[in-house]
């Protein structure tokens, strides 16, 4: 039958994504099985999992995304793999593994916290930052790494302004990033369990160092407070273990978001020299090149949602406790919503993509990520005359990050002649 796993195209393995979207594979999908199973093998040591349904069209993902009620983000959690049933109860703390109402009551407390006039201060901080990290690239020769020179400090600091977590710790947030949103990748190595098992980067033992500086960055916070997002939820009415997950969701999420989109943006404007031109010349409004630029490379790939009961989508059965996944990168290029999906359009207009995803759970701090995509291209546009690359990029082994992890390019000032 046309959409079990064995005769499907396979979008799981999460070495596929290190040579970049898959869009062939998601078209095939998207024409033919809509829903479609897929299988979960061991890959790169992790253990097998039962299947899940893969949604790549559109209107399946909104759909899903939207019906918390049908599709739970608790029963399961939101990763493809099934946590450790031991783990859930710890995990489902997260908002963002949680249904409505719990989760109204949570997003509700924190959304206080992301004020648009407390974000919009931080917009002249980022701004200064771009400045400074894109003018040493151009100094500097102009031929650089931008993941290593640029993008990964511009979100790293910009987070750790937003949070209120002193300049001096970002290391230790990158590395705590790196251990959850890397965990597939060969260059961050599992941790293993005593019988050589990969342990799950999201089980409370991987995280006790992390929460621990939360609870100690929150009492200081208390007694030294000040205009940061950890201010208002160290002051608040969030328990210790909401407040715990909060930090983990912000400094994940929060960092990672930027980290991916903004070097994504910058590499899909060097393959389309033209579209560049365009935005650097002013002919594109840039608000709405960054949603463009959003479209075509979304920060995250996939999620996951649980069947809460027996329901039928797109024509297939889907029975109660079934993984239901829904593919963002895919739905961002369905022929049926984005006309001629595959070419970058910095002027597309209407553009609904689901990078920031949709429904009770669409992402908390899009405005923030928004404002400093913005913020980055803006102080490109002024610093360089073109963006080119000089080489392919290094993309992570992962299929729920869409992360660049070099991006060798060219920058060329405006007064600098060709070579």
């Amino acid at each position: 039958m046309v959409g079990d796993a064995s005769d499907v195209p396979d979008v799981f393995d999460p070495r596929i994504y290190a040579a970049g979207i898959p869009h062939d594979r998601f078209r095939a999908l998207r024409d033919l099985a809509p829903v479609a199973r897929q299988e979960e093998p061991e890959i790169l040591g992790w253990p097998a999992g039962p299947g899940f349904w893969a949604v790549t069209r559109h209107a399946d993902v909104v759909r899903v995304l939207k019906d918390s009620g049908t599709y739970s983000s608790c029963l399961g959690a939101t990763q493809i793999r099934d946590p450790d049933p031991a783990d859930l109860p710890f995990i489902r703390r997260m908002m963002l593994n949680q249904d409505p109402p719990l989760h109204g009551r949570l997003r509700r407390l924190v959304s206080r916290a992301f004020t648009p006039g407390r974000i919009e201060r931080f917009g002249a901080t980022a701004r200064e930052r771009a400045r400074t990290l894109i003018g040493a690239a151009v100094a500097d020769g102009g031929e650089t790494d931008l993941v290593r020179t640029v993008t990964d400090d511009y979100a790293l600091l910009n987070l750790t302004d937003l949070l209120g977590v002193p300049a001096s710790d970002r290391g230790l947030l990158h590395a705590w990033t790196e251990r959850v949103i890397a965990y597939q990748d060969p260059d961050e190595p599992p941790v293993l369990d005593a019988e050589g098992r990969p342990v799950n980067p999201r089980s409370p033992a991987m995280l006790a160092e992390m929460f621990a500086y939360a609870q100690d960055l929150a009492a200081y916070k208390r007694e030294h407070p000040a205009d940061d997002i950890m201010t208002s939820l160290a002051t608040s009415e969030l328990a210790d273990a909401e407040l715990e997950m909060f930090f983990f969701l912000l400094t994940v999420a929060g960092n990672d978001t930027v980290r991916s989109a903004a070097p994504g943006g910058l590499l899909a404007l060097a393959e389309h020299p033209d579209e560049q031109r365009r935005l650097w010349t002013g002919q594109a409004v840039m608000d709405t090149a960054v949603d463009e630029l959003l479209r075509v490379h979304p920060p995250v790939l996939s999620f996951r949602r649980t069947a809460a009961h027996d329901t039928e989508l797109a024509g297939r059965p889907i029975r109660r406790g079934d993984k239901v996944v829904v593919f963002h990168a895919s739905a961002n290029h369905d022929e049926r919503v984005f006309p001629d999906p595959h070419r970058l359009d910095l002027g597309r207009t209407p553009n609904p993509h689901v990078s920031f995803g949709d429904g009770p759970h669409v992402c908390l701090g899009a405005h923030f990520a928004r404002l400093q995509l913005r913020v980055l291209h803006e102080e490109m546009r002024l610093a360089c005359d073109s963006l080119e690359l000089t080489g392919p990029p290094r993309r992570l082994v992962s299929n729920f990050i869409n992360g660049v992890k070099s991006l060798p390019v060219r920058l060329r000032e405006p007064s600098a002649p060709p070579a």
